[in-house]
């Protein structure tokens, strides 16, 4: 090769062109400047080659090898990690703070004001018992409490109902990103090639849709190059897989099966109701190595334990221990906090199945609408936001994004906040019809309907199968009643309920509702006739004689709702038994003592009504076990729980947010365009775009200069 006035025109137009890239390029940063997701590019220079030549090595110039993108890929993972998160609480910190407002107690009209008011008119109604309007305030006092509570119930329900909607319509925001993430992974597996023409606006797409889809749900990344790129949430579950995407399904209430190799049951497992906790059933045998058993309706049917935090912690009963069901059929199918679950067929809910369990055989059921990914038709894997009892999370699922935060909000705050709200009214109807029942009103009963029912008569009141709304309270023991002579008014007899015919008492685990029909009509026969109309127990008095309820150490007469306050087991179906409403006589304030009197000035009902205000009573939820306290500080414990959970979420989203904040920067610093620096960088590529330009004449002047020259 030769040198001379050709290769320096050839240099000056390589330098020409390099130059008039690097302005190009300078041009794009500044126009992006603004640009979100925009990097920064710049131009790799690259030397010319030399040639050994005289007088020494000679370079043949400069070239413009490729256009790169600043970015850094190790703090875009670190961000995207926090950038979920961070979402994760901003938006449970953003629901908790509506929960806050509509538990706030700094107005007259929270739910606190009025269980205290409730208890008041109780105190009120114990100076003048026969004051009709100290009884009416009675009942509208408990209007006014049973109206606040199912307001709080009403609105949180209404919150989770929204929720739905929200999750509905960020899942397929997720989906559509994943789609696309995937296009632009086939898309630059077309146009780039890596050190030639790199793809820099599809790499900046891709991240910028890879930033969103982290708003929504927790992700990672794996890239190994060009369109081989991989998205999968942090539990592991693959999103997009190069040109292929997955797809997330928000769908209703599903049930799994998962058994043991050597299990030879052949059926299924059903359920009725809903909850917003998911239920894991998991067979256990009565000693290591024993077989469980099977379905059936006797004692010896197969056990089963359950847990609401995906076998964490199990469902105990009061005293702490472990609380074990049977395994049965449809008509005989059992109770577990809000599920009805039996076993069937395959095909048939009522249908019978065959096998037997084998100790670890589980089956999960998910009672509400649940986050599902799906890998393809035969195969969805739930990742529904899971917290267990002891505060973990369950890293398994769904831990970040907006998505996790609202179905977290739904069912781990919400569901919590209802289920203790429940409890709390569940308590107060409780404890007031445990005084109610045993107490007398300002005239004795003809006519008594016991306001709860059971699905079963023929089975025992205290088993899991009855239906009983307050079937686990009733204990052993004895239940009294007066019978009068309706004429005169004068005792005519009193005896405690007999279940054998020679004084036998009340046992929950053995009597059945028939059992305690007979034994009203065995006991008091031609005084009452006692008989079952829909499920529940009804009494009517004989021609001349009414009744009056005394002592029952067994709370029977509350269980069955016989002479009591309210109706129903929870803050939604809670409600004053209508005798009461129509006719304030019946209004328990005193008691029937010892010679068989009812006297209207007595007020010991009322004074114990008073009383439950101080006094500790037992509350059971599922996450929180068995606690002892009054009803006024668990309601004052829900409302901290509430501020406690706004609280710690807020400060999660400052700290979450503060780190990605951080990030951010460290990304900007690298990929963000500064427009001192592009404008210092605009002067220095237009002077050696001159300088090439200059060199080029040069050579041109050059080429003429020997043109001229003649022979």
């Amino acid at each position: 090769m030769s040198f001379g006035a050709n290769s320096i025109l050839d240099m000056g137009r390589w330098a020409l062109f390099a130059s008039q890239a690097q302005l190009q390029v300078t041009g794009e940063n500044i126009a992006n400047v603004n640009t979100e997701g925009y990097s920064r590019r710049s131009v790799n220079l690259e030397e010319g080659t030399y040639i050994d030549y005289s007088p020494g090595q000679l370079g043949t110039g400069v070239k413009a090898t490729e256009v790169v993108r600043s970015f850094d890929e190790m703090v875009e993972a670190m961000y995207l990690q926090q950038s979920s998160l961070s979402n994760m609480w901003g938006n449970l910190f953003e629901q908790l703070q509506g929960v806050e407002d509509l538990l706030n107690e700094s107005s007259d009209s929270g739910v606190s004001d009025a269980l205290s008011q409730y208890f008041n008119s109780w105190n009120e109604v114990s100076q003048r018992p026969d004051n009709y309007g100290a009884r009416q305030t009675v009942v509208n006092d408990a209007a006014t409490l049973i109206t606040t509570l199912k307001a709080v119930e009403t609105n949180l329900s209404l919150m989770q109902e929204r929720i739905n909607s929200e999750v509905a319509s960020q899942v397929a925001e997720a989906n559509s990103l994943m789609e696309d993430i995937a296009d632009l992974n086939k898309e630059i597996q077309i146009h780039d090639v890596p050190g030639q023409n790199n793809a820099n606006a599809l790499y900046d797409e891709r991240a910028r849709k890879v930033r969103a889809l982290a708003e929504l749900v927790d992700v990672k990344t794996i890239d190994n190059g060009g369109g081989n790129f991989t998205v999968l949430t942090q539990s592991g579950q693959t999103l997009v897989d190069g040109a292929s995407s997955f797809s997330l399904d928000f769908r209703s209430a599903t049930k799994t099966t998962d058994l043991r190799p050597d299990s030879t049951f052949e059926g299924n497992i059903y359920f009725d109701g809903n909850d917003d906790y998911e239920y894991t059933i998991q067979f256990v045998a009565s000693n290591a190595g024993d077989p469980v058993g099977q379905v059936g309706s006797g004692a010896s049917a197969a056990k089963f334990k359950v847990s609401l935090d995906g076998g964490v912690t199990w469902l105990t009963d009061e005293a702490g221990n472990t609380r074990y069901f049977s395994a049965r059929e449809y008509d005989d199918r059992v109770n577990v906090e809000g599920l009805q679950i039996w076993f069937g067929s395959a095909t048939d809910s009522q249908g019978s199945p065959t096998g037997t369990f084998v100790d670890g055989d589980r089956f999960i059921i998910s009672p509400h609408q649940g986050l599902y990914w799906v890998q393809n038709t035969s195969h969805a894997e739930e990742i529904t936001p899971q917290l267990h009892f002891n505060g973990e999370e369950n890293t398994e699922r769904l831990t970040g994004g907006s998505i996790a935060a609202l179905l977290s909000f739904r069912d781990n705050y919400v569901g919590k906040y209802r289920s203790k709200l429940d409890e709390l009214s569940g308590t107060v109807i409780w404890e007031t019809n445990r005084r109610h029942s045993q107490g007398a009103g300002l005239q004795a009963f003809t006519v008594a309907d016991g306001t709860y029912g059971v699905d079963y008569i023929d089975k025992a009141l205290g088993s899991d199968s009855t239906g009983l709304a307050f079937g686990d309270k009733l204990q052993s023991g004895s239940s009294f009643m007066y019978i009068y002579n309706a004429s005169t008014g004068l005792l005519a007899s009193s005896a405690a309920l007999d279940f054998d015919g020679s004084g036998g008492t009340f046992n929950p685990e053995i009597h059945t509702l028939e059992d305690v029909r007979d034994a009203f009509n065995r006991t008091y026969a031609g005084a009452i006739n006692a008989t079952i109309v829909n499920n529940k127990l009804r009494l009517e008095a004989e021609d001349g004689y009414t009744f009056a309820f005394g002592t029952d150490t067994a709370g029977l007469y509350a269980g069955l709702g016989l002479n009591t306050f309210f109706k129903g087991d929870d803050a939604n179906s809670m409600a004053i038994n209508e005798k009461i409403t129509s006719d304030l006589d019946y209004l328990a304030t005193g008691h029937v003592n010892g010679a068989g009197e009812m006297n209207t000035g007595d007020n010991t009902t009322a004074l114990s009504m008073y009383a439950l205000r101080e006094v500790s009573v037992t509350t059971s939820t599922a996450f929180e076990g068995t606690t002892s306290q009054t009803i006024l500080d668990y309601y004052n414990g829900i409302v901290g729980n509430v501020g406690t959970d706004t609280n710690r979420a807020q400060f999660n989203q400052n700290f979450y947010q503060t780190l990605a904040n951080d990030l951010n920067d460290r990304q900007q610093e690298v990929s963000g365009v500064n427009l001192d620096e592009e404008m210092s960088d605009l002067i220095r590529y237009q002077a050696s775009y001159t300088a090439a330009a200059k060199l080029i004449t040069t050579a041109d002047e050059m080429l003429q200069t020997i043109l001229s020259l003649k022979p």
